[in-house]
């Protein structure tokens, strides 16, 4: 069965408001783009459900540095201040320009747009009328020209003499082989997931974390994880959130009821998107049931690891080289949250800040991918490690016999998505999951076999989610401290004189996962003068047996510093 072959300057993988953005600037840039994705462009991941979007606007009385301070302080200081306030800064032209392309915005009475306070810091959010932005992306990325491929899945990436020249996928009719030959790919498939039956994410296994680590990129540690809980009785109805309120124009904000545990006592919520349920939960103290302030709604059961797999918008992806969403993978772009950009920190700061940055990002890679692409050579692809990829790819095929994908898939998924191990964690209880995730790496993975096409898009996707678990396991082991929504019981102190860094992870030259740290600017750490207790919000159970410890390590950072500086503390 010959393959087929398509030629394009850019190559942008994923069809939702990122991907979306990026291919439609890629071609406005003088680039020959195709837009591949394994689902429906604008109807796959997290896009479809978006309804929320940060805007930033000098003119309506916004503060840059007002609102880079709130998302620093909820985001417990590991934020990257610049792409923060690249996020910002930039949110009001991607804006405008979804206005101009007819997505509705609510207004107030007098015609201005609503804008939400946030409930826990000083950012504003705008949220959608019946016009969305992703009911548009699929029609402006037609106008554009942009050659769209759907239901055709990335299996590999093609890195040749140091850079990426393309890569091989398939579609969901045929195991015939597609070779996408591109001097620049814009790496746009969203979170991870490990198929959760709440929050939108079923189709996001992070495929292109995955894609993009095997061919050398470095990746953004995947420890703060997303607490998003879901309805118990109703899981997989995402819509359920809007019978208590959702984004209406009278809504207070949340909480929008009273989330109460088995003894009648109410959960107090000690940050946005915390595993507050969860430390609940640990004490024993399930079920939980949310208590809706409208009497003609019922109390619903409340669970959990709605997200599970997923980490805080932006704390995960492949890490950027520069700020025009470029890796160290020469040729290789990313957008959205396959960019890490590490925007919002340890916790989810800002509504609506996710979406933003998505048109952001996109629109930047789109037009650095297009300005490398028109600047570099085509190559050759070598034919026999052409050969080798597409063996590799089609391998499940020629089995008789082994595993399904789908057990694979269930085997993660019971390894990962306890609470006791996706939120609250303990070195030995990661340590056990690693195990059983390398053993279903080591020998699961590579004897899954697929009948149809279905069955090998999710033998890949179960390859890949097993590399994300690792990644996920390895981080929570690494970071030797709780911060924001990373929670160690035998570290339950956060320790800045040790962790303002995040985490990254590389394939070194032996294949073998390495975790290293990449230290945070110090113009982004907490103040100094300001005593502990009073500059942080404390978010973890005990909190008054931990201040003397606290202070200690608040000292011992101090001296640090001093030292670093000759003595002079900022």
């Amino acid at each position: 069965m010959a393959d087929r072959v398509v030629k394009c300057d850019v190559l942008v993988i994923g069809g939702g408001i990122a991907g979306c953005m990026a291919a439609i600037k890629a071609q406005e840039a003088g680039a020959k783009v195709v837009l591949v994705d394994k689902g429906f462009v604008s109807r796959t991941g997290q896009s479809p459900y978006v309804d929320s979007h940060l805007v930033f606007n000098e003119e309506w009385g916004d503060d840059l540095e007002e609102w880079h301070e709130s998302i620093r302080e909820i985001g417990e200081y590991v934020n990257h201040p610049v792409w923060t306030k690249i996020g910002l800064v930039d949110s009001y032209e991607r804006f405008k320009e979804f206005t101009e392309w007819g997505v509705d915005w609510s207004k107030n009475d007098d015609g201005s747009y609503y804008r939400r306070l946030s409930f826990m810091g000083k950012t504003k959010t705008i949220f959608m009328g019946p016009i969305q932005i992703p009911t548009l992306l699929r029609d402006k990325v037609k106008e554009s020209k942009v050659r769209i491929l759907d239901r055709t899945m990335i299996a590999e990436l093609i890195k040749q003499d140091g850079r990426l020249v393309g890569a091989v996928g398939f579609s969901w009719k045929t195991f015939k082989l597609t070779i996408f030959k591109a001097k620049a790919v814009v790496m746009a498939t969203g979170a991870s997931g490990l198929k959760p039956p709440s929050w939108p994410i079923h189709n996001l296994t992070g495929d292109g974390d995955a894609m993009a680590y095997r061919v050398g990129a470095e990746i953004l540690g995947k420890e703060y994880v997303d607490p998003h809980p879901t309805s118990a009785m109703e899981p997989a109805n995402f819509n359920f959130k809007f019978k208590f309120g959702g984004k209406k124009l009278e809504d207070l904000g949340p909480p929008q009821g009273k989330l109460v545990n088995a003894n009648g006592d109410e959960v107090k919520r000690r940050g946005t998107l915390f595993p507050d349920m969860e430390f609940e939960v640990h004490e024993g103290n399930a079920p939980l049931m949310f208590h809706p302030k409208r009497e003609d709604l019922e109390p619903q059961e409340m669970v959990g690891g709605g997200a599970a797999g997923m980490a805080v918008h932006k704390s995960e992806g492949i890490w950027p080289a520069d700020t025009d969403c470029s890796t160290a993978v020469p040729g290789l772009y990313a957008a959205g949250d396959s960019l890490g950009t590490m925007a919002t920190g340890a916790a989810y700061a800002a509504m609506g800040l996710s979406s933003a940055n998505c048109s952001v990002t996109g629109h930047r890679a789109g037009q650095a991918a297009a300005k490398y692409s028109l600047q570099v050579d085509d190559v050759e692809i070598d034919s026999a490690m052409l050969e080798e990829i597409k063996k590799q790819v089609l391998a499940p095929t020629e089995r008789n016999g082994g595993f399904k994908p789908r057990w694979v898939i269930q085997n993660l998924q019971n390894i990962m998505m306890p609470y006791y191990i996706m939120f609250i964690k303990k070195g030995d209880r990661l340590q056990a999951a690693l195990t059983m995730v390398e053993f279903v790496r080591d020998h699961l993975v590579p004897k899954m076999y697929a009948t149809d096409t279905h069955e090998l898009r999710l033998v890949h996707e179960a390859r890949n989610m097993a590399l994300i678990s690792e990644m996920r396991l390895r981080s929570s082991l690494f970071r030797t401290e709780s911060r924001g929504c990373h929670y160690r019981e035998d570290y339950p102190y956060r320790d800045d004189a040790n962790w303002l860094a995040w985490t990254l992870i590389q394939q070194n030259d032996d294949g073998e996962m390495h975790l290293f740290k990449e230290p945070i600017p110090q113009e982004n750490w907490p103040d100094f003068a300001i005593p502990y207790e009073e500059r942080y919000e404390w978010r973890f159970p005990g909190e008054e047996a931990h201040l003397d410890w606290l202070n200690k390590q608040d000292a011992k950072l101090r001296a640090e510093v001093a030292e670093k500086s000759n003595g002079v503390v900022a």
